[in-house]
């Protein structure tokens, strides 16, 4: 009974403690039409050996992101990540299990999270940032709360070019907040979309992704202009962070809050999580902010020292003052973060972006070339969008077939869209060579030929 330690007087003894009869009587609450009588097509014991071997031939049946020529991207996205990230990651300088509130005896915690807010805040183009978010989706949602909260208004007008899952993390907060609305724009693939007939004076935010989910590079000037015409705020959005390296900053474009995903430095895939959120603004709106913030100071003795600064969470300040209920920062994937953003400093950063816009393009130019293609964008970082002569799900799904994972249909995130049910986002990184792009055209002609 290895893995059932519990005898029958235990459970009995259990059920008495909380005063209950049976186990039936304690899963009363579920309906009988909802119960299982028995447990379906599982063995009753298996040894842990027959189950490593089971398991394990469960995971064979994945194609990894490291196994075949991988175009995948859509908010996730592969690059390469230096085995001293995961080497110094785990040294005991950094990696704790003390909370920053005990400065003492967290210096290094504290540092590298002073660190990577310096980093955050250089990258973005803007006065502070905090020490990190759950992840670029919590962010924007949490982004939205602060412009509210500063400008007074609950309006929140979103771009069609947001990315999907974060506009619903947006939607489903503001549902939570009395009199909040959303203006969500229809999906926007190639960045046509006008949104600055929909700033007026009750907007509290405009909501801008650039790149946007689709690919598209968006010029924030002129939407910041009009958002600040009406005293609104503009929150730019991003889901790739390595573009920064190329792109003007949204804060030297005139963001005032600048929210995105920081997971392509220093963190790999993992399935999708845990990742970083990345969170800045302009100082004066530094007490609106969320989360925490570390700061740099000197001791007793007048030696430099590191404490958490700002925390405006509800455990510190009453509930009424609290900013928001973020009650932690993802500090080991921060760290990996700003370990990977030290290695490369500013100059290697820009390499990595004009390396990873530069495979774009030729890959670009070369599904552009396959019959039945269509490349919607003109102006992209390492992300397009390719509109195919046949279902995108049906494409993509042949191409895994074929041993290229090629994308990710649109339909996935925008299901009740038929209009877009042929778009495939496609994303090109520093890991793909002349051999994945090879592999790529020839799969896609076969399967659309």
């Amino acid at each position: 009974m290895r893995y059932l330690p519990l005898s029958d007087n235990d459970r009995a003894d259990m059920l008495a403690q909380i005063g209950v009869g049976s186990i039936d009587e304690l899963f009363a609450d579920i309906p009988e039409a909802a119960r299982l009588e028995e447990l379906e097509s599982l063995p009753r014991r298996k040894s842990e050996l027959s189950v490593e071997r089971h398991l394990n031939a469960l995971a064979a049946k994945n194609m990894t992101a490291g196994s075949v020529p991988f175009f995948v991207g859509a908010g996730a996205y592969k690059h390469h990540v230096p085995s001293t990230v995961d080497h110094l990651i785990q040294r005991s300088e950094f990696l704790t299990s003390y909370t920053p509130y005990q400065p003492e005896i967290t210096q290094g915690t504290l540092q590298a999270l002073f660190e990577f807010q310096t980093q955050v805040a250089e990258l973005t183009g803007m006065d502070v940032a905090n020490a990190s978010m759950y992840d670029g989706s919590t962010a924007t949602a949490e982004a939205v709360l602060m412009a509210h909260r500063v400008t007074k208004r609950k309006k929140a007008v979103l771009s069609g070019g947001l990315h999907p899952q974060y506009r619903e993390v947006v939607e489903s907060t503001s549902r939570q907040l009395p009199g909040g609305q959303v203006v969500s724009l229809p999906a926007d693939p190639m960045g046509t979309e006008d949104i600055l007939d929909q700033i007026d004076d009750e907007t509290s935010c405009v909501v801008v992704q650039s790149p946007s989910f689709y690919g598209q590079l968006i010029d924030l000037k002129p939407i910041a202009e009009k958002a600040h015409e009406h005293k609104a705020l503009l929150i730019a959005v991003f889901t790739e962070v390595v573009s920064l390296g190329l792109v003007e900053s949204p804060g030297a474009q005139g963001a005032d809050i600048v929210v995105g995903e920081g997971q392509s430095l220093g963190n790999p895939l993992t399935f999708g999580g845990p990742y970083v959120g990345l969170f800045a603004t302009r100082q004066k709106y530094v007490r609106n902010m969320p989360g925490r913030v570390c700061g740099e100071t000197v001791d007793a003795e007048g030696k430099r020292g590191f404490v958490l600064t700002l925390s405006t969470r509800e455990q510190h300040i009453r509930r009424d003052k609290a900013t928001s209920n973020i009650c932690t920062n993802s500090g080991l994937c921060c760290l990996a973060f700003s370990i990977h953003m030290t290695l490369l400093g500013s100059t290697g950063l820009k390499r990595l972006a004009r390396i990873n816009h530069a495979n774009a393009i030729k890959l670009a130019d070369a599904l552009a070339a396959i019959d039945g293609v269509e490349v919607l964008n003109k102006a992209f970082f390492n992300e397009f969008t390719i509109k195919v002569k046949a279902n995108a799900n049906d494409v993509v799904e042949a191409l895994a077939v074929n041993g290229v994972l090629g994308g990710v249909p649109v339909s996935r995130l925008e299901p009740d869209n038929p209009d877009l049910d042929s778009l495939i986002t496609v994303a090109a990184t520093e890991v793909n060579t002349d051999e994945d792009r090879a592999a790529f055209v020839e799969a896609l002609t076969e399967v659309l030929g």
